[in-house]
């Protein structure tokens, strides 16, 4: 089923409501209160960058990492079976964490994968380099053409053809959890803490699904993406079966509760630097670069590889926002004192706004959209945000990071 054109209604992207109207830039780092529950302090320091100097002052590593030993004692099984699920895509930071568990903590991890909606040939080689270090792994593949729709939809009404994989990548691991009889989970990075969202996890190391709505989900469900779906013709209804959905949510929570089951942040325990978990994957799980080289919309190549659809997440959210996938590096590598501010604002005038060309042409026929159709909703977004203005038919980029 296509449907390449029509109307918008309405977005289901609920974060435009808690934005502030007046756009003001990190004096630390290049992120404005334009991301989504990013908070300034009063000395105009971003909620991510004052967590980064906490991280290198305030925090008590050692006791952490001790605290994390206790919990691998507590879980870790003496018979060699799986007791800690480790979901990621064979990218550099799930295989870090991965390699850690096992090598220095003793554990059996089981490795889950939610399949990207289309493998980059880097990103496929990258996940057969990791399993092939010694690592087994539970691929995840959902039904094509719902896969297709739910993007689709998500596309139209959240700004963002990510979210159906957000759905699963969050939702999968507490099913092969749940399967396999395993009561820990390990993530990577509480990513709201690490790189501007919510501060409310600083002292904690673990969330519940209850919290994925509003940090994750952009306010919005899946049940409620899908029954837009169907409302604007986009979802066929006979694809929409309690087997086909089950695996974009999380298990029931007295599921989860009937076993015990716990989900960490491996960056809780551990301080967490994406550039060194890099170095770390490229020693010890056959991790690669970007083979096209650098990554469009930004100066780095290590970073977001596997799918052919990321490049259009980021660039929705340069609609949205004016923070593009540029921004987010720069943030990341201010903030960890790899660059200066002003070679990150340099970078950020650069590359943000550069369009991901590469993948067009397959984003559009996978989405089953016209060109056309893709810059309408690019036009609809840019009016919600607070960033841009258009004069005539063109558009100007009105909060510019300097």
């Amino acid at each position: 089923m296509t449907v390449s054109g029509g109307s918008i209604l309405h977005t289901l992207d609920r974060q435009f409501d808690e934005l502030p109207k007046q756009v003001v830039f990190c004096k630390n780092c290049v992120v404005s209160n334009q991301r989504p529950r990013t908070v300034m302090n009063e000395e105009g320091i971003c909620s991510a960058c004052a967590w980064a100097y906490e991280k290198d002052h305030g925090v008590d590593w050692d006791r952490r990492e001790a605290e994390l030993a206790e919990l691998c004692d507590k879980y870790r099984s003496k018979d060699g079976s799986y007791d800690v699920v480790v979901p990621g895509s064979g990218g550099k930071d799930s295989a870090f964490v991965a390699h850690q568990l096992k090598y220095r903590f003793g554990m059996h991890p089981l490795s889950c994968t939610w399949a990207p909606f289309d493998w980059t040939p880097i990103g496929w080689k990258n996940l057969k380099a990791f399993v092939g270090s010694g690592f087994n792994n539970v691929l995840a593949m959902p039904d094509g053409v719902l896969h297709r729709q739910l993007a689709r939809t998500a596309f139209e009404a959240k700004g963002d053809a990510f979210e159906p994989f957000v759905y699963g990548q969050k939702a999968w691991a507490y099913h092969v959890a749940q399967r396999f009889g395993i009561r820990l989970i390990m993530y990577g990075e509480n990513g709201e803490l690490e790189y501007g969202g919510s501060i409310r996890y600083r002292d904690l190391p673990s969330e519940s699904p209850a919290d994925w709505g509003q940090e994750y989900f952009k306010g919005a469900s899946v049940d409620e993406l899908v029954e837009h779906g169907m409302s604007r013709g986009l979802i066929q209804p006979e694809l929409v079966s309690q087997s086909s959905m089950q695996w974009y949510k999380p298990p029931p929570a007295e599921a989860i509760a009937d076993l015990g089951l716990e989900m960490h942040w491996y960056s809780y325990y551990m301080k967490w630097t994406p550039q060194e978990n890099f170095y770390y994957a490229v020693a010890h799980t056959g991790f690669e670069l970007n083979d096209e080289g650098r990554t469009e919309s930004t100066y780095t190549k290590y970073a977001s590889l596997d799918d052919r659809a990321d490049g259009f997440h980021f660039y929705l959210a340069y609609m949205k926002f004016g923070l593009g996938r540029c921004s987010r590096d720069a943030q990341q590598d201010i903030r960890r004192n790899h660059i200066t501010r002003d070679e990150g604002v340099a970078l950020v005038r650069r590359y943000d706004h550069e369009f991901p060309a590469r993948q067009f042409r397959w984003f559009l026929e996978y989405l089953g959209i016209t060109e056309a159709f893709f810059w309408e909703v690019m036009d609809y977004y840019r009016e919600r945000s607070n960033v841009w203005e258009r004069s005539g038919g063109d558009w100007r980029l009105t909060a510019v990071v300097s």
